[in-house]
């Protein structure tokens, strides 16, 4: 994870399609592994993994995905495809990020239809 400089790793699956399975984050590692005095070189995963896994498709829209989280109470989830095969990852900030651009859009729109009345002869 410190070498990638990721927050979070997706177990997945040993078949041929990688279907999520769980989730294991910075904070899983800190609380559980270094909190509780354990050795992180020799801590399995599955000791750690947080199943199941709370997942979005990729065909959702954001606001179905930031319900999702808030009623699980999670900041990530694994997004897969229609076979259930992991195709990537949808963080808070991820949403954050999209709802923010959203209001930006929403603002710019509402001036620049303020700018075009005031221009307008009356």
């Amino acid at each position: 994870m410190r070498s990638r400089r990721v927050g979070d790793v997706v177990v997945v699956s040993d078949g041929a399609e990688p279907v999520p399975l769980g989730l294991v984050t910075d904070r899983d590692l800190a609380v559980e592994v270094l909190g509780n005095g354990r050795e992180a070189a020799i801590m399995p995963l599955s000791g750690l993994v947080r199943a199941p896994v709370v997942i979005a498709a990729d065909y959702e829209d954001l606001h179905a995905a930031l319900e999702r989280m808030r009623a699980h109470g999670v900041r990530r989830m694994p997004v897969v495809d229609d076979r259930g095969t992991l195709v990537g990852l949808v963080t808070l900030d991820d949403l954050l990020g999209a709802l923010l651009a959203d209001m930006r859009a929403l603002l710019e729109t509402t001036g620049r239809a303020q700018r075009r009345e005031h221009a307008a002869p009356r």
